[in-house]
């Protein structure tokens, strides 16, 4: 295969799941969802050593107890993750925890003490962890088994691709209205995101269910499937 074919077959790879990804509504609001998610809140990060220092009123040992806050919660969330035994009702947990992240973020930016900001940056780190796993975790359950590279490349893309150019942006409007004041706007767009998001969550549910029913994964498939297996024993 000549280096021109090579590259004419990777264009079409990708255009096929851009097709793909832009095509089918669940994938195409979990990626669009996280990765404005990921350009407008999760530069929070960036700001922290403002927040450490000229909010604060603290050093480095407050700016690790900050990010090992968000750490903390981070972890909570994964572990919490781990005590789901179904996919089911993984759309109502993204949209919950969307707010929970934007409203840790909110608090967080208006706090003036340090332990009060440490609470509201474990409920960002559990918040932030939970949705962006659990849309990863949707997304691996329904995209189509021949998809699932080039689907995950463009959620890799929402992800890392984004956030760069957020802290940019978050840098260039904390220097214009403040720090305080750029979180606060943060964590006002992250609940704004879970409002359309709720809205998008009825058309999501009506096209995931036929893929949970056709996977065994809803209970009535499930114990059906399982008193089929019974009989035939």
């Amino acid at each position: 295969m000549s280096r021109h074919e090579a590259r004419a077959g990777i264009v079409e790879h990708l255009l096929e799941g851009w097709r793909y990804v832009f095509g089918f509504r669940p994938i195409r609001s979990l990626i669009l969802q996280l990765a404005w998610l990921c350009l407008v809140a999760m530069p929070f990060s960036v700001l922290m050593p403002v927040f450490a220092d000229e909010i604060l009123g603290g050093g480095p040992y407050t700016l690790g107890f900050l990010m090992g806050a968000s750490g903390f919660g981070a972890l909570s969330g994964a572990l919490w993750l781990t005590t789901r035994k179904s996919v089911v009702g993984l759309g109502r947990v993204i949209l919950t925890n969307t707010i929970v992240f934007g409203g840790g973020l909110i608090g967080f930016a208006l706090s003036r003490s340090l332990p009060v900001s440490i609470v509201f940056m474990t409920i960002t780190g559990f918040g932030m962890m939970v949705q962006m796993a659990s849309t990863n975790t949707v997304i691996q359950t329904i995209v189509d088994e021949e998809k699932r590279g080039r689907v995950l490349s463009f959620y890799t893309m929402s992800f890392l691709g984004t956030a760069p150019f957020g802290s940019l942006l978050a840098g260039w409007l904390s220097s214009r209205i403040g720090a305080p004041h750029t979180v606060v706007l943060s964590g006002v767009l992250c609940i704004a995101t879970a409002a359309w998001f709720w809205r998008e969550l009825p058309a999501i549910r009506a096209l995931v269910r036929p893929i949970y029913r056709r996977m065994g994964i809803l209970p009535e498939v499930a114990q059906g499937l399982q008193t089929v297996e019974t009989q035939n024993e």
